[in-house]
Order: structure tokens, then sequence, then C-alpha cells
């Protein structure tokens, strides 16, 4: 049997999901799993071979023990056995903002010729990128290292890589498959915002404005605490929106993994007359955005198979927010 052997860069909420995902859906049977067979490849065919940090508190763990240290708060849905695989001492560049510093005890001493090395040593194929929003530099060097190494590079945070021509060029250039930017949720705030905007468009409405406001207690809402980096966020969830958008986000500590997204739009229909829509959306943000990685690491294993290097474009605009 051929695998996937995957490596994760930041093993934060998202990772432990998608770790304890590949677990519960390794018969492929269980409800909430948008693809069992994905590209050619089914979930039991995905293992984790590396897994990168700077969190001290979890390097050296193993990635099945590290996934539920804080401050991780995911919803735990499956146990997960010994893995095998050491959490590494990552690239810290830019990568731990000023409010997840209070946090965090960061190391990340790493350079990219050390995590291409060890990318090599264990085997892995595809790399993932959940890194926190707004740690451009990191994301770019950790691209560098996947280079190097001969893997793909899935960018699951909104770092400008996949819309970059130059880091295009760079994996085109080395035949290594490029997905991204910035990881969809399977069912989340961005899918229906734009499912709303595309029904409401499509029935003449002129759109106007609106907003999507999120509340959240996870890392990713501490680092979009800091305007420097939400703007980043912000760049990806306006994409799409039809219209202009305010999109507002809150760190709220007791909501944990849970995400609450209230989302509002302003248009004209027919004569001028006047729409107004607002919806509240309450969700688990981590495992509702699991299912789209666990997808885009078997399109980038199945590219890698077929010698198809660049960016992904058709698997991109599924699966990510801004490609």
């Amino acid at each position: 049997m051929s695998f996937v052997n995957v490596a994760v860069i930041g093993v934060g909420n998202c990772v432990s999901s998608l770790v304890q995902g590949v677990e519960h859906y390794r018969d492929g049977d269980a409800p909430g799993l948008p693809n069992p067979v994905c590209a050619g490849y089914a979930v039991s065919q995905v293992r984790f071979t590396a897994a990168f940090d700077v969190g001290r508190a979890k390097l050296g763990q193993d990635l099945s023990q590290a996934i539920w240290t804080a401050p991780n708060n995911a919803r735990r849905f499956a146990d997960v056995p010994y893995l095998g695989v050491p959490v590494t001492e990552g690239i810290l560049a830019d990568g731990v903002g000023p409010g997840s510093s209070e946090l965090i005890d960061p190391s990340g001493g790493a350079t990219p010729a050390a995590v291409a090395a060890h990318l090599r040593e264990t085997g892995s194929h595809v790399v993932l990128n959940f890194l926190p929003t707004g740690a451009q530099r990191a994301a770019e060097l950790y691209a560098q290292a996947a280079i190097e190494a001969g893997c793909a590079f899935v960018n699951c945070m909104p770092a400008v890589l996949a819309r970059s021509p130059e880091w295009r060029a760079r994996f085109a250039a080395a035949g290594l498959p490029l997905i991204g930017d910035d990881l969809k949720s399977s069912f989340g705030a961005t899918l229906v915002h734009r499912a709303l905007v595309d029904a409401l468009t499509r029935s003449g409405v002129h759109l106007t404005g609106g907003h999507q406001l999120l509340g959240g207690g996870n890392m990713d809402f501490v680092n979009l605490e800091d305007p420097a980096r939400m703007r980043g966020k912000k760049a990806t969830k306006a994409a799409g929106a039809g219209a202009s958008v305010h999109v507002g986000a809150q760190y709220v500590p007791f909501m944990d993994d849970r995400k609450v997204a209230y989302i509002r739009l302003d248009g004209e229909g027919f004569g001028g007359s006047p729409l107004e829509l607002e919806l509240r959306l309450v969700v688990e943000d981590s495992p509702s955005a699991a299912g789209n990685a666990l997808d885009a690491a078997r399109h980038a294993k199945a590219a890698l198979d077929r010698g198809v290097g660049g960016l992904l474009e058709e698997v991109s605009s599924t699966l990510m927010k801004a490609a």
C-alpha cells in the first residue's frame, strides 16, 4: 500500500483535529467525512511523519500527546495511539505574535536547511502549514525548506504564497505541487457567507455592504487581536464577498475552540427595494477545517505522484479562501 506521508507545521488546534480525524475515520465509515477516498487515497493511507513547533512545552513530545498540550483547546473526539513522531524544533521568525507570546514560551532556532533535512529523513511527501495568521516570513522559510526537500506544500493560513507569482514559479520550476492560501472550513463562516452572496446575486440583488463578525477562544483569535495580523485574514475573508464587507474578530477565552459568526448582508432588490439578511452560526472551529486539510494533503500527494508542479488551481479554488 502506498501512503501519504504528511509533515505538519504548528501543532495547534487544527493539527489536533486533523490527527484525531485520521484515527477516527481510519475505516472510512463514520459520518461527517466529506471524502472517504480523495484523489485515489483513503484516509487509512494518510500517516504523519514529521511535526514542527516552537512552543517549548510541545517540543520532544510525541505528536499524539502534543496535540493535547496547552494552549490547545480543541474538542477531543478520538483517542490517538502513540505515533512515533516527536515534535521537532521549528523556525521561529515571525511565528509568535505579541498576544500569543504571553501564552507560549517560544524556542525555534531551526533553519530551512535543518527542516529540509528532517523532511527528507522522515520520508515526508506533503507539508501542511498551520502557522498562525501573520507569520509571513516563517511561512516563506518553511516553503523554501519544502522545495529543498522535494515536498508538496499546502498553505493553510493567510500568508501570501499561492497568490505570489514568485512562489508559484519556484514550485513550478521544482516540479512540486503548491496549494493555498488560507484553508476553508468544510462548513464555516466563509462558506456560508459566499453561498449567501451567490444566491442573492444570482437573483439580481445588488449588494451594498455587510459584515462578518467573529468570536472565539482559540489561539487563532489571540493572534487576530493584533491589527497587523488581522489584515491578512481580512484579505482572504473579503475575497468573494461581493461587496464592501467589514470583517472583525474578538478573542473570547471561555469559548475555547468554538467560533460564533454574525453575518449581515445589505442590498437592493427589484425596483431598489431594500434587503437585509442576518445570520448567526456557531461551529467547533478546528474540526470544521480538518476535512478540507485531509483532502488537500491527498490531492497534493496525487499531484506529486503524477509529476505535476506549481499551483494546483482547481484544488486551491475549492479548498482555500484565496488562491
